[in-house]
């Protein structure tokens, strides 16, 4: 099982009420706000704030990376 951080009330409050707006589950909206907001930030800066550099060859950003770096 993954680690699961503790929501204060006012976050949860708020994935809450996002939740409802996109009438999905608690759940399925914290995974839908990561898939976003990984896509936005750049994978260059995750990468290289990582602490764990055993699941590069698996890892979104590593893979976006390359894919940007293969596009230029």
């Amino acid at each position: 099982m993954a680690y699961t951080p503790a929501l204060s009330l006012k976050d949860s409050s708020t994935l809450r009420r996002i939740a409802w707006a996109l009438n999905e589950p608690m759940t399925r909206t914290i995974q839908i706000i990561i898939k976003e907001y990984s896509e936005s930030v750049e994978p260059e800066l995750i990468c290289k704030s990582c602490r764990d550099k055993t699941k590069c060859s698996h890892c979104l950003f590593n893979n976006r990376k390359s894919n940007n770096q293969n596009q230029q």
